[in-house]
């Protein structure tokens, strides 16, 4: 996906007001994610670390204030390329972001998620760009191979949409996962690391997915909550529950990324059995939803 890049006199306008609004330890965590990007700034997809420290102001307040993010197991997350593989919910990504917030906050030294986002993103106006801007691009496995062969850390969601849209009754029961992640970490020797993410199934309760209207409107689902649509855009508006995000221990397997479907499906199952242990200690472990 290419991204145009920003002219510089915008660039310089954007460093004055980072000096006046971002905190130093916002800041600082920018220069340091910039360190290897060379004169240009940006990589070959667009990303920029410039526009990573505005959108972390307001991350770090959702993070801190909002969800009251409680984050374990960060040092599991290795230097060097990885497969941050996550259970999904909540109708809107919020759960993939604090998951690359806790990455910048609280990991030292941190490191910039690339999160693989649904092909018809990029349809959006103005939302594709901005992606590209903080480190988030198209779910191809090309896309998802070149980005590990430059030892990035890469988050997928293998339940899809199947998971975001998900009802109430369903939560916290991880949908049968694909098999992409798996062959690309076989083909490209990359080490999974298991994510749990307890807290976002309460944060816009599905009562209902309208799938007739949602092909309709070429999205992928269009789901019912307590708040939408009966309130409008108002309604997307996340209940403040309180976030549990576990990082396991990694998990590595042997193969080419060529082996039969059977094998790498065994393979996929130990991956999501693992990751619904971690979920039901996150659920074991928390006082209550707002707690």
């Amino acid at each position: 996906m290419t991204v145009p890049s920003l002219p510089v006199p915008y660039t310089r306008r954007r460093s004055r007001l980072a000096d006046r609004l971002v905190p130093e330890r916002l800041r600082a965590k920018a220069r340091h994610l910039k360190a290897n990007l060379g004169e240009m700034g940006v990589d070959p997809f667009g990303y920029d670390p410039e526009v990573v420290q505005y959108t972390a102001l307001p991350l770090a307040w959702l993070y801190e204030r909002y969800f009251r993010c409680i984050t374990k197991g960060l040092e599991n997350v290795p230097d060097g390329r990885v497969l941050l593989v996550g259970n999904h919910s909540g109708q809107l990504p919020f759960d993939a972001m604090m998951v690359a917030t806790a990455m910048i906050l609280e990991r030292d030294p941190p490191r910039i998620v690339r999160s693989m986002v649904e092909k018809w993103v990029p349809r959006l106006p103005w939302v594709s760009v901005f992606f590209a801007r903080v480190g988030q691009i198209v779910g191809t496995p090309d896309n998802c191979r070149r980005l590990l062969e430059l030892d990035e850390a890469i988050l997928v969601f293998p339940e899809g949409v199947r998971g975001i849209s998900k009802t109430f009754d369903r939560r916290y029961r991880l949908e049968r996962f694909g098999t992409g992640f798996m062959r690309l970490a076989l083909e490209t020797h990359t080490p999974i690391v298991p994510v749990a993410i307890v807290g976002a199934e309460e944060q816009a309760p599905s009562l209902h997915n309208l799938k007739s209207l949602a092909k309709l409107l070429g999205i992928p689902a269009f789901p019912v909550t307590p708040t939408f649509p009966l309130l409008g855009p108002a309604g997307l508006i996340p209940l403040p529950t309180r976030y549990r995000i576990y990082f396991g221990e990694p998990m590595m397997f042997e193969g080419e990324g060529d082996e039969e479907d059977e094998v790498v499906r065994g393979f996929v199952a130990q991956v999501q059995s693992r990751l619904q242990s971690m979920i039901e200690l996150g659920l074991r472990e928390r006082r209550g939803v707002f707690r």
